[in-house]
């Protein structure tokens, strides 16, 4: 087994490699303005994914996929003496869709704004079903007027019992 860290540097030299060959070597016409963008490699160093961008329309992108497929057998052979390895990993060439993620999620970001707006929108006209002040506020304590407009004269003291017999307070 090799450890994790030889296998990242092994991914990031199949990387740099590549983008090298790609922009060096390379004389298709079909290759369009590419980025590699990442690369990863197996732990047994066999099998290499290279990840790519492309600008362009589906055309292009279709063009350099056609490119880099006809070129992988000089870029395993130019990775291979490269990195010194006993076998050249494969290469697997991949398309990173990273900007269209991208937009996707800008979409999602602006249709939660518009429904947070839309909220703010509603709650500013909103009003409260029942009182503002849905919970009984004891004021009977400093002697004021019942609903009938009579004061509590059950006990001495001016100060109502409640139903259970039992002060208030």
């Amino acid at each position: 087994m090799t450890d994790a860290a030889k296998v990242r540097r092994h991914a990031e030299r199949v990387r740099e490699l590549v983008a090298s060959v790609v922009r060096s070597q390379i004389k298709d016409p079909r290759l369009g303005m590419i980025t590699i963008t990442d690369a990863r490699i197996t732990a047994d160093l066999r099998d290499a994914t290279v990840f790519y961008t492309v600008l362009g329309d589906a055309a292009a992108q279709a063009g350099t996929a056609a490119a880099l497929d006809s070129a992988k057998g000089m870029l395993r052979s130019t990775v291979g003496k490269a990195l010194g390895l006993r076998h050249s990993p494969t290469l697997t060439f991949v398309l990173d869709d990273v900007q269209d993620q991208v937009k996707h999620i800008d979409d999602l970001l602006a249709a939660a704004r518009n429904a947070d707006a839309e909220v703010q929108r509603l709650a500013a006209r909103a009003e409260y079903a029942g009182e503002a002040q849905p919970y009984r506020l004891d004021e009977d304590e400093d002697g004021a007027d019942d609903e009938d407009g009579a004061e509590d004269e059950d006990e001495p003291d001016g100060t109502a019992d409640d139903a259970r017999g039992g002060d208030r307070r």
